[in-house]
């Protein structure tokens, strides 16, 4: 038996090889945090051999494992897997079409179970054994849908298995191979996705606080270049009043939820975290920050007001609290109110000489 073990391959697909450098950068990440999340999602000992592109071979020496211990860790991986999809695609603000598109990713897993051996390479663990390129041929068949498990025949000892889940159903199949015919059995793992619990919703609710200034400016630019503009934190030192920079961001990709830290010029430090994110390229684009303790809100409306012109107005926040509204009103209401209507002045050569990514 110690040559002999289960061969597990979870391998992701949907991603096109996007050529706009955004999108390959966007794309990579993404999976890389589906690849961790895969690997953190073992529960059941699995060794991993190597992250094949976007695939990761695992394996374990011993005797076959129960059918329902190999479910249990199917169905694991591919809930954590689109749960984390799903949040993503709740939280994004990126466009590109490798974020756009995350939510389409799918998720198929191979297991047999055969003979194979270790061999080191330095500090690597490679595996090689014919039951380990039998495996990876698995990995392309004429199984028409892209989330399935499918299990090789040696691994079954009731054909179809039964038992697992109420909506599992099985097909057989052949995959024909240079060294012989594969007996497989296989079943869809798409209904798993009704059972992940819906994703809370993390915009900010407005009825606790009171709008407390508002001011808006028409742009001769596209509604897309002035929501790029707006959202993007690189640029926001150009045209925010007192903000020299914007760093410490939580994420690569930075989404709802997600906190960043304003540098302003007089010294001060403040954390921010971004509270509301809709998009909608033809009519309108919202977006605000709310700070650490919730505070104060910025909220950012982006209206399409003709193909080549859109406005963009900025709210003031402020709690449902009396004494503090009074005194923002006497003490600091006219200088913040000035500071956003710089920040519009300031906006508008910045956007003008904006070029927006083919990708947005």
């Amino acid at each position: 038996m110690e040559n002999r073990g289960l061969l597990f391959i979870p391998d992701i697909s949907g991603f096109t090889r996007f050529v706009n450098e955004i999108e390959i950068e966007h794309s990579r990440h993404i999976i890389q945090q589906l690849l961790e999340l895969l690997i953190n999602a073992n529960q059941s000992g699995l060794e991993v051999s190597e992250v094949e592109g976007d695939a990761i071979l695992f394996y374990k020496f011993g005797s076959p494992p129960e059918l329902e211990v190999l479910y249990k860790q199917v169905e694991k991986m591919f809930c954590e897997f689109h749960r984390y999809l799903v949040n993503y695609n709740h939280r994004k603000i990126c466009q590109c079409k490798a974020c756009v598109s995350a939510i389409d990713l799918t998720l198929k897993v191979i297991t047999h179970y055969g003979e194979f051996t270790t061999y080191q390479v330095k500090n690597f663990s490679k595996l090689i054994g014919k039951d380990v390129i039998v495996a990876h041929q698995l990995l392309k068949n004429d199984i028409e849908q892209h989330e399935y498990w499918l299990v090789t025949d040696n691994l079954l000892r009731d054909e179809p298995p039964e038992g697992l889940a109420q909506w599992m159903t099985w097909d057989a199949s052949i995959k024909q191979t240079e060294t012989g015919n594969i007996s497989f059995h296989y079943t869809h793992l798409s209904e798993l996705r009704n059972t992940l619990p819906p994703d809370p919703d993390p915009q900010v609710e407005l009825k606790n606080k009171t709008k407390m200034i508002s001011v808006s400016k028409e742009f001769d630019t596209d509604i897309k270049t002035l929501i790029y503009t707006v959202v993007h934190f690189e640029f926001r030192h150009l045209w925010q009043t007192g903000v020299i920079a914007i760093d410490e961001v939580e994420h690569f990709l930075p989404g709802i939820g997600s906190r960043h830290r304003h540098v302003m010029d007089n010294g001060e430090h403040v954390i921010m975290f971004t509270s509301s994110f809709s998009y909608n390229p033809e009519q309108k684009a919202l977006f605000s920050e709310t700070d650490e303790k919730r505070h104060n809100a910025f909220y950012y409306t982006v209206e399409k007001v003709t193909d080549r012109r859109s406005r963009l107005t900025i709210d003031y926040y402020l709690p449902k609290n009396f004494i503090r509204q009074w005194l923002f009103r006497f003490t600091e209401k006219d200088k913040v109110e000035a500071g956003l209507w710089k920040s519009l002045e300031k906006l508008e050569p910045v956007v003008m000489n904006m070029k927006l990514p083919l990708d947005f």
